[in-house]
C-alpha cells in the first residue's frame, strides 16, 4: 500500500525551525508525500518551499480549540491568503462539552462559510468525548459542509484508536471522509487504519514509518 500518498506529515511542535521545516518539506517532496501541516506563521514560507510539488495544510485554533468564532475566521482566511489548500480546525472542546452546541454549530457554519472551496478537517479530539458526543461531532462537521472530521490534535491523552476510526467510518456513511491522527508511529498502525476505511493520515513519524514500509 502506498502510504506515502494519504499522509498529512505534521510539522506543529513549537520547538521546531525555519531549518526542520526546509529539511522536512525537502524529505517529504522527494517521499511523495500528500501534504505537510503546519501552523499558520508558516504557511506562507511553506507554500514557498513547497514550490507547488506538496499540499499545505494549516491548523487553526490548534491545539485547543479555544479561539472565538471570529478569530478562527480570521486566522483560516488568512492562511487561505498565505497559500494553504487545506484547514485542520480544532473544534472548540469546551464549548461543546458545556452544551453550548448551538455556538459551536454556527462557528462552524461560520467557518464553513468563509473557506468554501477548500479542504476543511474538523478536529475532534475523540479522547474527551463520549459515544454519543463523537456521533454528534460528527453531524456538526457534515452539516457545516466539512470534508473530513479528524481524531486528534496529538496533544490529547490518546491519539487516534481504531474503535474511534471504525465508529466515524460508520457514521460518516460517506458523506464526510476520516483522517486518523494522533499516535500514529508505524507503517502497520497506518495501513490498519485505511483498510478500516480512513482516507487520510496525520502523523509526525511520516520518515519512519515510510523507511519501514
Amino acid at each position: 500500500m502506498g502510504i506515502n500518498s494519504y499522509i498529512d506529515h505534521s510539522v506543529l511542535k513549537p520547538s521546531q525551525t525555519l531549518r526542520d521545516l526546509e529539511e522536512h518539506i525537502g524529505r517529504c517532496i522527494e517521499l511523495g508525500v500528500y501534504a505537510v501541516c503546519v501552523n499558520p506563521f508558516w504557511v506562507k514560507k511553506a507554500t514557498e518551499l513547497s514550490g507547488g510539488k506538496l499540499k499545505v495544510c494549516s491548523v487553526i485554533s490548534f491545539p485547543f480549540g479555544l479561539d472565538t468564532k471570529e478569530q478562527k475566521v480570521l486566522q483560516a482566511l488568512r492562511a487561505l491568503e498565505d497559500g494553504a489548500h487545506e484547514l485542520d480546525i480544532v473544534m472548540n472542546i469546551s464549548a461543546f462539552k458545556s452544551g453550548l452546541v448551538d455556538y459551536v454549530a454556527e462557528e462552524l457554519k461560520a467557518i464553513g462559510r468563509h473557506t468554501k472551496g477548500y479542504m476543511r478537517k474538523l478536529i475532534i479530539e475523540t479522547a474527551y468525548l463520549s459515544h454519543e458526543e463523537k456521533k454528534l461531532a460528527l453531524e456538526l462537521a457534515v452539516d457545516a459542509g466539512f470534508e473530513f472530521v479528524k481524531t486528534s490534535t496529538g496533544y490529547a491523552p490518546e491519539g487516534a484508536r481504531e474503535e474511534d476510526v471504525k465508529l466515524l467510518v460508520e457514521l460518516s456513511k460517506g458523506r464526510i471522509k476520516v483522517k486518523a491522527s494522533g499516535g500514529i508511529t508505524t507503517a502497520e498502525q497506518a495501513e490498519r487504519f485505511l483498510k478500516m476505511g480512513a482516507e487520510r493520515i496525520g502523523t509526525s513519524h511520516t520518515f519512519s514509518i515510510l523507511k519501514r514500509e
